[in-house]
């Protein structure tokens, strides 16, 4: 874990305007146009503005780095304007289905444009709201720990279910219970990992907070039980010192996506919205219904505890 909780922007900024410095001092005295110039591909020209661009999108890039991924950048980019110019020649860009994405990208930029000036408006959360959010989430920093986990998916009837339990309860290990699973031909995938607390869906966190190494928690799925083993924990603690920076950070992008989300609803409540066709017949109740990421509203992602940045427990514990 890191010493320190840092701006993970504050090197990448340097880095970009190091990089910056090194690219424009190339273009020596010939004009400010030709400064910002960084390779001429046939007829077309590659600036600096666009190497910088795609640098600000590196996350961790150290100021060390940035001349040579300055030049690893330029080199990307040339070959993308060459393909670029060979598609054109073909007229590729007319393409209905090119012209139909280049839409729907350009729709999506503009719609989180809006949503980042949506954004800019809320107040940031103050010291109070900060220190009470340390103290209301221990099993995330005070009282942290790192979990070895172990799952296992069993592909069971529901008439099996009252079997399975039993068996676990009566195991004296998991190696036990697996033996049992294979003895009695049952089909099921298991996978190990190590997670820290902030790696572990928040929802899911406080329970396996309150689980003793050893313990095990069976929870159904679509094609059967799920059991999800402690197989061993350490303590982990984060300070609120140490905890804040990324606290600040999940609260105001939480406030933020609150704010989207309020803004929206009264646009739909201000304009006339009307369904055509077999949209406009009451939807059916779906088994399943896959998730649709909405352009124009982000995630709020939980606060990291430790040196990972405040995204990182959105990801949650992905055993597979």
């Amino acid at each position: 874990m890191a010493n320190q909780l840092i701006n993970p922007r504050a090197p990448l900024l340097l880095a970009v305007v190091a990089a910056a410095a090194l690219l424009v001092a190339c273009g020596g005295d010939k004009g400010d146009k030709a400064s910002q110039t960084a390779a001429k591909v046939n007829k077309e020209e590659i600036t600096v503005h666009q190497i910088n661009f795609v640098l600000q999108r590196q996350p961790g890039l150290k100021p060390e780095q940035a001349e040579a991924a300055g030049r690893q950048v330029l080199e990307r980019l040339i070959d993308q304007e060459l393909a670029v110019q060979k598609a054109q020649e073909q007229k590729l860009d007319r393409d209905p289905r090119v012209v139909e994405q280049i839409e729907a990208a350009k729709r999506e930029i503009i719609a989180r444009a809006y949503a980042e000036r949506v954004g800019e408006a809320v107040a940031k959360p103050g010291n109070d709201e900060i220190a009470k959010y340390y103290a209301d989430k221990p099993a995330l920093f005070k009282e942290r720990r790192i979990y070895s986990l172990q799952e296992l998916n069993i592909e069971a009837r529901p008439e099996q279910f009252e079997a399975i339990r039993a068996k676990l309860g009566a195991a004296k290990s998991i190696t036990e219970f697996v033996d049992f699973l294979k003895s009695n031909e049952y089909h099921f995938a298991g996978s190990q990992a190590l997670r820290a607390a902030e790696q572990l869906p928040l929802s899911s966190l406080d329970n396996i907070a309150k689980m003793k190494d050893g313990d095990s928690v069976v929870s159904p799925n679509p094609a059967g039980l799920t059991v999800l083993t402690l197989v061993g924990s350490r303590a982990q603690p984060v300070d609120e010192a140490r905890a804040r920076p990324a606290i600040e950070a999940f609260l105001l992008n939480q406030r933020r996506a609150e704010a989207m989300q309020k803004d929206l609803k009264a646009l739909r409540d201000s304009s006339k919205i009307e369904y055509v066709g077999k949209f406009a017949q009451p939807a059916e109740a779906p088994a399943s219904a896959p998730a649709v990421t909405a352009p124009a509203a982000s995630e709020a992602p939980a606060p990291a505890a430790s040196g990972l940045d405040s995204a990182s427990i959105s990801k949650g514990m992905g055993l597979k």
